[in-house]
């Protein structure tokens, strides 16, 4: 019988153990960030597919840490950022547009790890969609205020540009995330 705890609650994570976990999990969302259409001023990813699968399946902390090791290796001048983006800095000065959304993936995999942990004996796949959905919400309440601020856009131009193009694509990558939650659990169980 499977434990119906969390994965990272089942197990004494060793400190090599969590941080080979967050390595691994910067990895996928920089693997992500990659497989992008270049929309401007934020491109379309599927970067958040991995911050909701990555926040979900390593919990709060170890979510959150992955994310920041990803942003960590990105200002340190790593090409992880969408397009091979290596800065949080514009070519001609400046933060990029969209910092706000980098920023929130870090909130939004912890918030999704927390939800997990905490909810994770009453797992259904609408749970989990909900805790995904709650923590696009979170992604979207930081980066949409910092890209109106850094490109000065404001009321609908500012959801033209930040929002209605990305509101499907969310939608399937939350359900695919939600559909692989499982399977990453069961790999975070046997390794």
């Amino acid at each position: 019988m499977t434990s119906t705890l969390h994965p990272t609650l089942t197990r004494q994570a060793t400190p090599l153990r969590s941080a080979a976990l967050m390595l691994g999990g910067a990895a996928l969302v920089a693997v992500c960030a990659q497989i992008s259409l270049p929309l401007t001023p934020v491109p379309l990813t599927l970067q958040t597919l991995a911050v909701l699968l990555v926040g979900a399946a390593l919990g709060s902390r170890q979510g959150a840490g992955a994310l920041l090791l990803y942003l960590a290796a990105g200002a340190a001048g790593l090409p992880v950022f969408a397009g091979g983006g290596a800065s949080l800095l514009r070519a001609g000065g400046g933060l990029t547009p969209t910092l706000g959304y980098l920023i929130g993936f870090v909130l939004a995999a912890g918030l999704v790890g927390w939800l997990c942990e905490r909810f994770a004996a009453d797992r259904t796949p609408w749970g989990t969609a909900l805790a995904m959905l709650a923590g696009n919400a979170v992604i979207y309440a930081v980066g949409l205020p910092v890209l109106g601020l850094l490109v000065n856009l404001h009321g609908q131009a500012l959801l033209t540009a930040g929002l209605t193009p990305f509101l499907l694509g969310d939608l399937i990558k939350l359900l695919l995330a939600a559909a692989l939650l499982p399977g990453a659990w069961a790999l975070l169980r046997r390794r």
